[in-house]
C-alpha cells in the first residue's frame, strides 16, 4: 500500500509543478483519493481508539493525539519515495502507521506489551522501526531536529538520494538547537525537509503570544533555507508542496522549510482540558476544513462514490483498530528480564 501511494504520488508530479506556478492546487485522481482517504481514516480511527482507551486505563503515561492532523503526513507520504526517512516528535502514531508500521505492533507498545515496537517498554513516544524508514517519536521538544538532521548527513555523505522528512511542531520551532540545525543543513546543504506542523497553540499557548515571528515559513531566511506556507488540513496541498520541497532537497540543493498550518482537535496531550480556545473555535474547525471530510465530499461528488461505498471503507479500517486493540490488551506484558535488555549497545570492530 505504502509503495502503491507512493507511485500515485509522484504520477502528477509534473502537473503539480505547473499548478504551483499558477497559485492552484491539483486534482487527486480517483485512486489517491481513496488512498487518502484510507490513510486518514486509519489514523483517525487508531486515535479515537487509543484515546478511549488512554481513558480506561488500559494506556499509561504520555499520550498525545494525532486527530485533525492527518492530511500533513499522509501528503507528505504520498510525495515521498522509499527510503527516505520519517523522524517526529511525541504526537506520532499517525506517522508510524502511514510508514507501514504494523496497527498491532503500535497498540501494543502503547499498553506496554511484549508485541510492541519497543517490546512494551517505551510506550507512545519511544517507538522505531528502522525496516520501515522511521526514527522515532521522541519526547525531548525539538530534540529530534537535530536528529533529523543527522540523518541528512548520512544521506548526504553516502550519496544515497534519500531525504530526511523531520517533523515538528510550532513550541519545537522556538528551541535553539532548531536553528543550529538550520545552520548546518544549509551550510552542507543536506537533503532535509523540515515539516513545520503548526496547529497554532504549541503545548497550550497561541502562537501570537509564543512567537515573535509567526509565519514559520520565514524561520530559515537567515540561513537561506526557503519555505513556504501550506493547507495542511487539504492533503492535495500538502502533496504537491512536499513534492516540491522533497524534489528541492533531493537535488543537491540543500534543506527546505514546509510550514503547515493544521489544527489539533483534542487537548496537547490527554490530560489537557484545552480551555485556552472556545468549543466554538474547535467546532469551526471541524465543520469548515476537516481533512477527512474534504477527501470524503470529493469522492461523493465528484468522483460519483455511494455512500455505502465509504462505510465500507470505514469498516475494514475499524475492523483493522479493533483487532490491534485486541491484540494489545491480550498481548502479554514483557518479562521482568526485560528491564536490563537494551539499554546498552557494544560497539564492535
Amino acid at each position: 500500500m505504502a509503495a502503491a501511494a507512493r507511485t500515485a504520488g509522484r504520477a502528477q508530479k509534473g502537473t503539480a509543478r505547473d499548478a504551483a506556478k499558477k497559485g492552484e492546487i491539483p486534482d487527486f485522481s480517483k485512486d489517491e483519493e481513496l488512498h487518502a482517504y484510507r490513510e486518514m481514516l486509519l489514523i483517525r480511527r487508531f486515535e479515537e481508539k487509543a484515546g478511549q482507551m488512554y481513558g480506561m486505563g488500559l494506556i499509561g503515561g504520555f499520550c498525545h493525539l494525532y486527530i485533525g492532523q492527518e492530511a500533513v503526513v499522509v501528503g507528505m507520504q504520498m510525495a515521498s519515495k522509499d527510503g527516505d526517512q520519517v523522524i517526529t516528535g511525541y504526537r506520532d502514531h499517525g506517522h508510524m502507521l502511514v510508514c507501514g508500521m504494523d496497527p498491532k505492533g503500535v497498540m501494543a507498545e502503547l499498553t506496554g506489551r511484549r508485541g510492541g515496537y519497543s517490546k512494551g517498554k517505551g510506550g507512545s513516544m519511544h517507538m522505531f522501526s528502522k525496516e520501515k524508514q522511521f526514527y522515532g517519536g521522541h519526547g525531548i521538544v525539538g530534540g529530534q531536529v537535530s536528529l533529523g538532521t543527522g540523518l541528512g548527513f548520512a544521506n548526504w555523505y553516502r550519496e544515497d538520494g534519500r531525504v530526511s522528512l523531520t517533523y515538528f511542531g510550532d513550541g519545537a520551532a522556538n528551541q535553539g538547537q532548531v536553528y543550529e540545525s538550520f545552520n548546518m543543513a544549509e551550510l552542507w546543504k543536506l537533503p532535509v525537509v523540515y515539516v513545520i506542523e503548526n496547529n497554532r497553540y504549541a503545548m497550550g499557548t497561541a502562537v501570537h503570544r509564543s512567537s515573535a515571528q509567526t509565519d514559520f515559513s520565514k524561520r530559515g531566511v537567515s540561513f537561506n533555507i526557503p519555505g513556504e506556507q501550506v493547507d495542511g488540513m487539504d492533503v492535495r496541498a500538502v502533496r504537491e508542496a512536499g513534492s516540491r520541497a522533497i524534489d528541492y532537497c533531493r537535488s543537491g540543493k540543500g534543506p527546505y522549510i514546509l510550514e503547515m498550518q493544521t489544527y489539533r482537535y483534542r487537548g496537547h496531550s490527554m490530560s489537557d482540558p484545552a480551555k485556552y480556545r472556545t468549543k466554538d473555535e474547535v467546532t469551526r474547525m471541524r465543520e469548515e476544513h476537516d481533512p477527512i471530510e474534504q477527501v470524503r465530499r470529493r469522492l461523493l461528488d465528484r468522483w460519483k462514490l455511494g455512500e455505502d461505498e465509504l462505510k465500507a471503507i470505514d469498516g475494514k479500517v475499524r475492523e483493522v483498530v479493533n483487532e490491534a486493540a485486541e491484540f494489545a490488551t491480550h498481548d502479554p506484558e514483557p518479562d521482568v528480564a526485560e528491564l536490563w535488555t537494551d539499554i546498552l549497545l557494544e560497539a564492535r570492530a
